[in-house]
């Protein structure tokens, strides 16, 4: 499929209709059902959407930025008329939302059309996409690999050219694990500058949205559609760092050498406390969403998927001081890193410590290397996006450009409120090469024949 603002510029000059897209988009859905990536088609709604950008073009009225153009919404954003269900059976036959969350009335009134909601971990709680109710949702890359999670079907939908775009949510990683694992743009922003409203959480404290895209070009105009800001900067040389320590421990050496590579004279600096930073940052997240959900697991808990069942009666056992405790370090350890990092626009790190991993043994679930041993890759392929989300600050997952490889990203890290700074560092990295898009083997064959 093309890019979105190739197809808005399609639209808005009447070279094809919208419904026409919209008509291709619902072909292209309903032919990829192995990638377990859609929960629910929108067929009804996106035809009139469509109608209606058409019927716009030909009054000779702009429809927006993103006139025409597809997409889906992971299944935690409300969509007026359906229940939302955060990708849990729970919530199947929930009263229907009265309303669109405020990021996809924004992106309708831009002209954007939605098609589609999109699999994800039940309550967003994993890396991994494994959900008992829809399914493991598969790289398009490798269809034996996981997408990663929390919003893998965003990801998936988006690098198998089923979408242009889509919105994820991302807590501890999850819009920049499966960014990185599936070869795509991915953003997760400062903290509380997308509009959450509408929006089933997980955490709230470290809950933000973003959006998925095959282009940077895409991701830039989105973000100035959501935030309803401008994303311009050009400001003088971008001054970047290199993070080490914990960032540097469990990476490939590719990653390393990319980075190293993109800014060989950029010192090396480790950001302090950060092995406790992550602890806090699980602690956060138990606590919030067993506080969530203790309601809903006292009455039924055995309609929980049982990967996440556990975890949500554990956090619901933290006791009150102990996040409180989390809270106050977290406020601490902000200040003092925003004093260490001042000096810099961006920082570099990588974003997965390793490929798509194999989706395995259903038992044992897939596993990665950490520290020299095998861990769950559901809780820990975040090891290097869970405590930027800690420190709230915006992270733009970027794909290395590696043709005939499995994708595998970096992340650029800006001071908060600093996303125009990540968007220019991105198209200067994707104008030398270090950075890109590749298409999965699959989609090439198939756009050849």
């Amino acid at each position: 499929m093309k890019r979105a603002l190739d197809i808005a510029r399609d639209v808005r000059s009447g070279r094809v209709t919208a419904l026409a897209i919209t008509e291709d988009c619902l072909d292209r859905l309903a032919r990829a059902d192995e990638l377990c990536a859609v929960t629910r088609v929108l067929a009804d709604r996106a035809r009139q959407a469509a109608r209606q950008v058409d019927a716009a073009v030909s009054k000779g009225i702009d429809p927006g930025p993103l006139a025409g153009v597809p997409y889906g919404v992971k299944d935690l954003f409300d969509v007026a008329g359906l229940p939302t269900t955060a990708g849990s059976a729970i919530y199947a036959d929930a009263p229907p939302a009265t309303q669109d969350a405020e990021a996809i009335r924004r992106l309708r009134d831009a002209g954007a059309v939605l098609v589609a909601t999109l699999n994800m971990d039940e309550f967003a709680y994993g890396f991994a996409t494994i959900n008992a109710r829809h399914g493991t949702t598969r790289n398009p890359h490798d269809r034996a690999r996981l997408a990663g999670g929390s919003s893998g079907g965003s990801a998936a939908a988006v690098a198998a050219g089923l979408l242009p775009f889509a919105l994820g949510s991302d807590t501890n990683g999850s819009i920049r694990v499966p960014a990185s694992l599936t070869g795509l743009y991915g953003l997760k922003p400062t903290h509380g500058s997308l509009p959450m409203t509408g929006t089933f959480p997980f955490a709230e404290s470290l809950d933000d949205i973003g959006p998925f895209t095959a282009s940077l070009a895409d991701m830039h105009a989105l973000w100035q559609v959501l935030s309803g800001r401008s994303a311009e900067d050009s400001g003088p040389l971008l001054r970047m760092a290199r993070l080490g320590g914990r960032f540097r421990d469990n990476a490939r050496v590719s990653q390393l050498g990319a980075i190293d590579a993109i800014s060989p004279d950029a010192p090396i600096i480790e950001l302090p406390d950060i092995a406790r930073a992550r602890s806090a940052a699980f602690l956060i997240t138990a606590y919030e969403g067993g506080q969530l959900h203790r309601e809903a697991l006292n009455r039924e808990a055995m309609r929980f998927d049982p990967a996440t069942r556990d975890r949500l009666i554990a956090g619901a056992l933290v006791p009150r001081d102990l996040y409180e405790r989390a809270i106050a370090f977290r406020a601490e350890l902000q200040a003092r890193v925003a004093r260490e990092t001042a000096d810099y626009d961006v920082l570099l790190a990588p974003t997965t410590p390793c490929e798509a991993p194999l989706i395995g043994d259903p038992q044992m679930g897939p596993q990665i290397l950490i520290d020299g041993a095998l861990r769950p890759a559901r809780a820990d392929l975040g090891i290097h996006t869970q405590p930027i989300s800690f420190l709230g600050l915006p992270s733009l997952a970027v794909p290395m450009l590696r043709p005939g490889q499995l994708p595998l990203g970096l992340q650029l890290i800006g001071q908060p409120g600093g996303e125009a700074a990540l968007f220019r560092c991105a198209a200067t990295l994707e104008k030398a090469g270090f950075i890109g898009v590749s298409t999965p083997a699959s989609l090439r064959l198939e756009e050849a024949t």
